[in-house]
Order: structure tokens, then C-alpha cells, then sequence
């Protein structure tokens, strides 16, 4: 095992869902539910992308809470607004940069992580002026969804397997 991933498994870190949303339609308000519905190699239920086969790596996103002040203060205001940032879930407590190539469980959902989420112009349209510069290392993640099921306010997140390499 490689010292990195001894280190990474040094200690287990649980985070927790603070805030779902989706956006039933492209560039519209994006929808707080309590919970969301996921399926397995599909996406959210009721979001636009549901099924998305062009981007199939991005079947969900997910923000780390901590990085909402980061950001805000980068941009010299109070947190920002989650539904500004068009992401899907807002996890606390856990590393989500961790996550980025593991498999991790949301509630009972399992997710695979494929990237960094990266900001685009979008931002500063949403943000204002420095939106898209402020995104950029707090972007958070991409994920596939690996089963189905709900993920709901509260949910715990847990590494399953970091990768090997």
C-alpha cells in the first residue's frame, strides 16, 4: 500500500448532507427537495440531465459547505447561496477533494467519483464579477451513481474504497 493511501486511511472522516438541489431546467432557479431519487448509471430523478449520455461521468455533483465561506469571502460577501452554484449536494465535514477518484456512500446510495467539478462561466453570470476565478480549486466534485435509492438531508457520506494508484 502506498503511503498516500495509508494516509488517506488514517483516519475515517463521516461527513453529512446539508443541502440538495436540482435544476428541473437548463439556466433556471434550481429546486431544494428534503430528498432526491438516484438511478444507477442514469442521474437524479426530475433534474435536465437525467440520462445525460454526453457527459456521463457527471451524473451528479457534489460542493464541500465550508468552501460556501470560502468562496463568499473571495468574492468579499457572506457565503454564497448553493443554488447559485448549480451543484447538486452539499456535503459537510469530509474532504470532498478525498473523493474525487473513490467510491463513497451517500445514505444508502453508493457513488463512484470521476473528477473535480470545474466552474464555468456560468459564475460569473451567477456570482458576478471574479465568480468563475473564486469557483476554481472549490469547484467540488463529479460522481456516477453506482445504485439507486434516496439521498436525504442528514445523510451520512463515507469512503468505500480509495483508489489504488
Amino acid at each position: 500500500m502506498s503511503l498516500k493511501l495509508e494516509l488517506l486511511k488514517s483516519r475515517e472522516f463521516v461527513g453529512n448532507v446539508e443541502w440538495i438541489g436540482i435544476a428541473t431546467a437548463r439556466r433556471q432557479q434550481v429546486d431544494t427537495p428534503q430528498s432526491i431519487e438516484v438511478l444507477a448509471g442514469q442521474g437524479i430523478v426530475g433534474e435536465h440531465h437525467l440520462g445525460n449520455q454526453q457527459r456521463p461521468h457527471r451524473q451528479i455533483t457534489l460542493i464541500q459547505h465550508e468552501h460556501l465561506e470560502v468562496i463568499g469571502r473571495l468574492l468579499g460577501r457572506e457565503p454564497v447561496d448553493p443554488g447559485l452554484l448549480r451543484r447538486n449536494v452539499v456535503v459537510s465535514g469530509i474532504n470532498l477533494a478525498t473523493l474525487r477518484m473513490a467510491q463513497f456512500s451517500v445514505g444508502e446510495v453508493i457513488l463512484q467519483g470521476t473528477g473535480d467539478c470545474d466552474p464555468c462561466a456560468l459564475m460569473d453570470h451567477n456570482l458576478g464579477a471574479g465568480g468563475y476565478a473564486a469557483m476554481v480549486s472549490h469547484c467540488g466534485i463529479t460522481a456516477t451513481i453506482e445504485s439507486s435509492g434516496t439521498i436525504a438531508l442528514g445523510a451520512e457520506v463515507r469512503v468505500r474504497q480509495f483508489p489504488t494508484s
